[in-house]
């Protein structure tokens, strides 16, 4: 069980690593462009598409929970359906964007309202990159489809190839070819829809004995439609619950000065990097408890649920200490600003209760995807939503950014608490009535 974990997690945790490199790349160019609105604008327009692109979360996830639970049942037909309806609808939604793109920059330049100089910029940016719509979403798609596959590889392989194939096409056309800023979106879009030919290419080279079962009239059929867009739509509604907390998070920051704000940059960074290796053992979940629930085999997936709390105690345990002991290291890395860090410290407790906060919260969410549980997992997303709100409300105002950093930490633990609940005396009783 621990081989089949980790031969899913760590391939994932390196996946999750390489992402933000593509944003990084494109940075690093513009930084050598002579412009310091060039960065500004690769910053406005990262966060634009991130915006976008956020709450379609669910073409992975949706796809990876169904895809799992037909492999566990060796239904090839179902696996090539799910691959077939999650393409289908990654590719109208991106024809969406692109129908919609000149309202979408107004409304996205509107809330993130940069200078006048950064805003011409960004709108360049928008309007090159957002033609790697299809290529970005068909990929997400494809991601889910092999882990519900069991193969976390092949998105690894997708993610390393786009920044290799981004950093080269960017520095050609930039400087080979002297398209200046309008060559790094071009080398980005180039990348999507690189990493989407390789993995359609994998899906026809090793499986292509699947794709002889499709059948559209049974992969658009009403019931199966109905199935998928309802897991989806609570995934979708799910990631508009965690966006809202996000935003109102950097909001208050923003609110509360610039010091405030670049120090809840920092430890929401030390935050993320931790969220890159729980993400790891949550696709594992996602993978192998959606391969038990299809199989209806409960020994393993109970074994594979206390495995992989296992795992995540253990990550868990060594964030926690790298925080404790490291977090005056750690901030120094990030800046050289030492106002900033001496700020930042007087914080960093925070960072050290986070990993045990939420480690059950990332656990649960893969393996209530892989249950397809996706309306259980809604709800306890708001619930912890509310006792976010409702505790930021009903502390004092004078306990300053503490008062935010509690409301978020309790959050993270209601994800836990809830689910964990939900799963206790809901779901492990729809589990004890499978047919083995």
């Amino acid at each position: 069980m621990n081989r089949r974990i980790l031969a899913i997690a760590l391939p994932s945790i390196v996946t999750n690593i390489t992402v933000p490199l593509l944003g990084l790349i494109d940075i690093t160019i513009a930084g050598h462009l002579g412009r310091t609105e060039y960065i500004g604008a690769i910053a406005v327009g990262a966060m634009m598409f991130n915006l976008i692109y956020w709450n379609f979360g669910f073409l992975r996830m949706g796809t990876a929970g169904m895809t799992a639970q037909a492999f566990g049942r060796g239904d090839h037909k179902g696996a090539a359906h799910v691959l077939l309806r999650a393409v289908s609808l990654a590719a109208a939604i991106a024809a969406a964007i692109l129908v919609l793109q000149v309202p979408l920059q107004w409304l996205l330049l509107g809330m993130i309202d940069p200078s006048l100089e950064v805003t011409d910029l960004a709108r360049q940016y928008f309007y090159v990159c957002v033609w790697g719509a299809p290529a970005m979403l068909i990929d997400m798609a494809i991601k889910g489809w092999f882990i519900g596959m069991q193969d976390s590889r092949t998105p690894m392989f997708m993610a390393i190839g786009i920044n290799v194939a981004n950093l080269v096409i960017s520095l050609t056309a930039v400087f080979l070819f002297d398209m200046g800023f309008r060559g790094i979106p071009v080398g980005t879009v180039a990348a999507e829809y690189a990493g989407m030919a390789y993995g359609i290419a994998v899906i026809v080279r090793r499986h292509r004995h699947l794709l002889r079962h499709l059948n559209l009239r049974h992969t658009f059929a009403t019931g199966e439609m109905r199935r998928f867009f309802g897991i989806n739509s609570d995934i979708f509604l799910r990631s508009a619950c965690l966006m809202a907390v996000n935003l109102f998070f950097v909001s208050v920051g923003a609110r509360s000065g610039d010091i405030t704000l670049a120090v809840n940059a920092l430890i929401m960074q030390l935050f993320t990097l931790y969220s890159y290796f729980m993400d790891g053992f949550a696709f594992s979940g996602e993978a192998l408890a959606g391969r038990y629930a299809g199989a209806h085999d409960r020994t393993n997936l109970y074994s594979c649920i206390r495995h992989i709390f296992g795992w995540g105690t253990g990550v868990a345990a060594l964030f926690t200490m790298a925080y404790t002991l490291g977090a005056e290291f750690i901030f120094g890395l990030i800046t050289d600003n030492d106002a900033v860090v001496a700020a930042a410290l007087q914080y960093h407790w925070w960072c050290v209760v986070i990993p045990v906060a939420g480690m059950a919260g990332f656990v649960w969410d893969g393996v209530y995807i892989g249950l397809t549980a996706t309306r259980e997992m809604l709800m306890t997303i708001l619930l912890s939503c509310l006792t976010f709100f409702a505790l930021y409300f009903a502390m004092p105002p004078g306990m300053g950014n503490d008062r935010l950093w509690l409301a978020f930490v309790a959050y993270l633990a209601m994800r836990g608490i809830s689910q964990t609940a939900v799963f206790r005396y809901r779901l492990l009783t729809r589990i004890k009535q499978w047919k083995m």
